[in-house]
């Protein structure tokens, strides 16, 4: 990804030290994940070029004396405009279906906290808060250890908390908010006790 960073170093320091502060009371082990997209979808704007192809023929066969020759001309236009009309970022994203969008977002959390070793901490305490920023879709997926005392339902405030943010373009005050509320729920739950240091870093890692 281009241009602008997710989030500078300074909110990336900040979101850290909030989870630092968060782990001060509890056993859990808090990991915070920024992806710029949890997919590529390169397949919408293909699919979106061929069904716009598809159907501009038909309006000139019907309501112009226009030759075939003009008409496969006119219908390749269309798709070729079509295709690079889905091409853009942001364009391409709303093509593809809120529910596919969902998915593929619920997918890569899941992949991230298995690959990022969350499901390796002692005690199978680990947390993971991923935000997919392009498809605006939170997550907080508990390993066992947190599971069997936390209903996943406990978490539904904090990634509401969280969604509001980023739509108000305040990414680090979600983050930063979603932590305090997940940490006191561990601490409530499950308190610091002798299970020895942190084995997560606190860094934010951010998936470009």
């Amino acid at each position: 990804m281009t241009g602008e960073p997710i989030l500078s170093r300074d909110a990336l320091a900040r979101i850290a030290e909030a989870v630092r502060r968060a782990e001060a009371a509890t056993v859990g082990e808090i990991v915070v994940l920024v992806a710029a997209r949890a997919g590529t979808y390169r397949s919408a704007p293909l699919a979106f070029a061929l069904a716009c192809g598809l159907l501009a023929p038909w309006p000139l066969i019907l309501l112009t004396p226009w030759s075939a020759v003009s008409i496969a001309l006119a219908q390749a236009c269309v798709a070729l405009g079509a295709l690079g009309f889905g091409l853009h970022p942001r364009l391409r994203m709303a093509l593809v279906p809120r529910a596919i969008r969902e998915s593929r977002a619920h997918e890569a959390a899941r992949r991230e906290f298995r690959s990022r070793g969350l499901c390796r901490t002692p005690g199978r305490t680990g947390i993971l808060i991923y935000l997919a920023c392009a498809e605006g879709h939170a997550e907080i997926v508990a390993d066992s250890g947190v599971a069997v005392r936390v209903p996943a339902e406990a978490w539904t405030a904090s990634i509401a908390v969280l969604l509001a943010a980023l739509r108000r373009g305040d990414m680090e005050a979600g983050l930063v908010a979603a932590v305090e509320r997940v940490g006191a729920i561990l601490a409530s739950e499950l308190p610091d006790g002798a299970d020895g240091p942190a084995v997560l870093s606190n860094r934010v890692i951010v998936v470009d």
